[in-house]
């Protein structure tokens, strides 16, 4: 493998790690393996600690695509459950309103879905890293602070309904860069008469790399350790580190 000039590693981030924890791990396998103390390395679209699937990680002149490759189209299946909501609209903080959800039929979810598909325009959640005069909107909301956040215009092409268990429903999504699946959760919550946050949520496809094509981070380290190594040939190996 050629990490200078660049590899694009698809990598199965898992539940409960942040993705520069999973950078972190393979840009430090790949320092080792090549001995060197400092190396490029870069990841295109971030996953949060609580969802899982594909993380394209890019290696030294490859993390030049890393703009190109996280404006891909992203699969997502993620569970919903209905009939509660949360301030972050997902796992990260506790229930603070409950609704009756027992009203809600499959025929109702699948009637409302297509009103989020197409082009539409999303509320980001508070709990996001979008900025607000500089601030982070997470940080204040963390602070109990009022956070207003500006809709935004996305695409989401497909919207398939996969399972239907009440009070949780699960669903596929294929969407532009940027969307928030949390934010659709909220938003076939309140669709629905009821309210709704995300309780899992799986990447399963970003462009061309496929979830089942990636490597676990344990693979990814293991793989990396035992490759055979080749150099560009204007590469000048470091004397010393």
């Amino acid at each position: 493998m050629d990490f200078i000039s660049g590899e694009i590693i698809g990598i199965d981030k898992p539940l409960g790690w942040t993705s520069f924890d999973a950078v972190k791990r393979v840009r430090g396998a790949i320092q080792r393996r090549l001995h060197l103390k400092k190396f490029k390395v870069g990841h295109a679209g971030t996953l949060d600690p609580l969802a899982t699937g594909v993380l394209i990680v890019c290696t030294g002149r490859a993390t030049r695509k890393i703009d190109e490759l996280q404006s891909g189209a992203k699969e997502y299946v993620a569970t919903i459950r209905l009939g509660a909501t949360t301030p972050s609209f997902d796992l990260e903080t506790a229930v603070d309103k409950e609704y009756p959800w027992q009203h809600i039929t499959k025929e109702r979810v699948e009637e409302v879905l297509p009103r989020f598909t197409g082009s539409i325009m999303q509320v980001p959640p508070v709990f996001s890293a979008v900025k607000v005069d500089g601030k982070r909107a997470y940080n204040l909301a963390r602070k109990g602070k009022e956070v207003n956040l500006k809709p935004k215009a996305l695409e989401i092409s497909e919207m398939e309904l996969l399972d239907f268990s009440l009070p949780e429903i699960t669903l596929r999504i294929v969407c532009s860069k940027g969307t928030y699946i949390r934010a659709i959760a909220r938003d076939i919550g309140e669709a629905l008469e009821s309210g709704a946050h995300l309780t899992a949520l799986r990447r399963t496809r970003v462009g061309s790399i496929r979830v089942e094509d990636c490597l676990g981070v344990a693979e990814a380290v293991e793989k990396i350790a035992n490759t055979d190594i080749t150099y560009p040939e204007d590469y000048r190996l470091p004397e010393e580190n």
